[in-house]
């Protein structure tokens, strides 16, 4: 709370000095707002000035506003100058692609960040329209980028924006090539803004080529060549891009593939910034694919796909002959679309993190395919290493599936939808279903049944606060079973992972959100083949573990 008159001053001060640098009318009028209203808003101006919006490893993230501590023009010029200055100073020639959804500010900030490009002499390539992330990130490899930047904040709130950086391969090695930035460049980006002097005096260019829609066309043709062409293709399929930009990329890219277009959620087809239809635009947000079960069910489909708004996260829903149509989780998705490829022979690394489920290392370890744990996050998962075995899959359980990397060297709601949809297509040539399949998987290695806890805060120190809690009050029993391992990756990660005989729990905060999260998994094994008892079983252990995380979170 400002309160002081010194605080109020300085305050206002600062303000004032903002506006005078500020390049956008209407973010000067905004805070110029505020300062009209001294003292009632000084809370909220004081939030605005608390810090400037960090640039990390997801790049800039957070809500439209003005000020240094939001997303705005100013804030993004002042981005886009300390990564052109980064390329410079480390000799990287060649041109900045650019990308961005249709978002509020999207166009704006993608074309600010070519105008900085270009008037530093670097040539700056715009996509030519709101296109998925994954097409920035397929131009980046296929063009020899230098660097890549996706204006977009994924599956946030619709008052969100977001800055996402992928670096080429003069400024990556082989398997960071196309991929966003990891430590330190991260840091090193961060220090090249902090350089940056006023806002106004940024250089500015023309907004730079813009790009036709072969660019569009090659990745489409890419994507639909990452499955077998002989296959089933016989698949009814349900479809939302909720309000964002995958509806036009992924029917084309299914039709180019031999699939019957899906059928859209007509009132989420169209992209809108504002999601009316949806309270959060995640697939994994309860209630987010409400439309889309229901267009399942009407037009009696075989599958239903949702991608969230800059598609690159891929949900599935399946009718189940016992619990009717319901959301695969991200790890049930995650293994079948792995065991999948297998099946096809795809040789390589297969590769997920240490918050998905680790029935990944069971299947591996059963087919005898090399196998990589990784922190969160697919800037990780395609770094991954065992050996000199090239990647060939990736998953995280949050919905992100890379099944072509060297395509698109990060997560792909497009591929990975057209990939299951192959899956599905050959299963139901077969008279079976993915829920057969599931239940195959869970007779050969157990039932791996995993869940989420989550908690928003209003204030991120409520996160240090119950880290601090549960690590220094850490259970030592868990469904009890003793707690036989905890595993902590500070300073790494702040990351603590909880193992007993037949449970794990891995805590950690949100890297793009304000959450504290808590990933569970229990694994029940099948007996005299009754999948269905063992399930059971499973999910009240789950739930009592959920009860007992929880509890020693002390937020319950």
């Amino acid at each position: 709370m400002v309160a002081e008159a010194g605080e109020l001053d300085d305050l206002r001060d600062r303000a004032r000095a903002w506006i005078d640098d500020d390049p956008d009318p209407a973010t000067r009028d905004e805070l110029g707002a505020l300062l009209d209203r001294l003292p009632v808003t000084g809370p909220e101006l004081a939030d605005r000035f608390a810090g400037p919006l960090t640039f990390g490893t997801a790049g800039l993230r957070g809500p439209l506003r003005a000020g240094p501590n939001g997303m705005n023009l100013a804030v993004v010029t002042q981005a886009a100058a300390g990564l052109v200055g980064w390329l410079a100073a480390r000799g990287a020639d060649g041109p900045l692609v650019i990308g961005y959804d249709a978002r509020h500010g999207s166009l704006a900030f993608a074309e600010r960040t070519a105008q900085v490009a270009t008037g530093a002499g670097r040539p700056a390539l715009l996509l030519p329209r709101p296109l998925p992330t994954p097409v920035l990130a397929y131009v980046v490899r296929a063009l020899g980028a230098v660097a890549g930047v996706m204006v977009t904040a994924s599956h946030n709130p619709p008052q969100d924006n977001g800055y996402k950086v992928y670096l080429g391969a003069a400024t990556a090695d082989a398997r960071g090539a196309g991929a966003q930035i990891v430590p330190p460049v991260d840091a090193e980006i961060e220090a090249a803004i902090r350089t940056v002097g006023p806002v106004m005096a940024v250089r500015l260019g023309p907004r730079g080529e813009v790009l036709g829609d072969e660019v569009t066309a090659g990745y489409v043709a890419a994507a639909a060549a990452t499955i077998a062409p002989d296959g089933p293709r016989d698949l009814t399929v349900a479809y939302t891009p909720l309000h964002g930009v995958g509806a036009a990329v992924l029917t084309s890219v299914f039709a180019r593939a031999g699939f019957p277009i899906p059928g859209v959620v007509p009132d989420q087809a169209e992209p809108d910034p504002d999601f009316p239809t949806v309270s959060f635009p995640n697939p994994e947000e309860p209630g987010a694919t409400d439309r889309l079960v229901a267009l399942a069910r009407q037009t009696g489909a075989d599958l239903a796909i949702a991608n969230d708004p800059d598609a690159d996260r891929c949900a599935v829903a399946v009718p189940d002959p016992v619990r009717g149509w319901r959301m695969l989780h991200g790890d049930e998705v995650g293994v079948l679309l792995a065991d999948h490829l297998i099946r096809q022979g795809r040789p390589g690394l297969y590769a997920t993190t240490i918050v998905s489920s680790s029935l990944l290392r069971a299947l591996c370890a059963a087919r005898g395919r090399p196998y990589a744990e990784t922190l969160t996050g697919f800037k990780w998962i395609v770094r991954a290493e065992a050996g000199d075995a090239e990647l060939a899959y990736g998953y995280e359980e949050a919905l992100g599936y890379c099944v072509a990397p060297e395509q698109v060297r990060d997560k792909d709601g497009i591929t990975a939808a057209l990939t299951f949809a192959e899956l599905a297509a050959a299963l139901k040539a077969q008279g079976r279903t993915v829920a057969d399949r599931l239940d195959e998987l869970a007779a050969e290695f157990g039932v791996y049944r995993t869940d989420q806890l989550s908690v928003r805060v209003d204030d991120l120190s409520e996160i240090a606060v119950t880290m601090t809690h549960i690590r220094t009050r850490t259970p030592s029993t868990l469904l009890d079973e003793p707690v036989t391992s905890v595993r902590d990756l500070a300073p790494t990660a702040d990351v603590l992972i909880l193992r007993t005989a037949s449970a794990r729990v891995v805590i950690r905060p949100s890297g793009t959100e304000p959450k504290l999260k808590a990933y569970l998994e229990v694994v029940e094994p099948v007996v005299e083949g009754d999948v269905a008892a063992a399930r059971e079983r499973a999910s009240a252990s789950v739930r009592a573990l959920r009860t007992e995380t929880a509890a020693a979170l002390g937020i319950w």
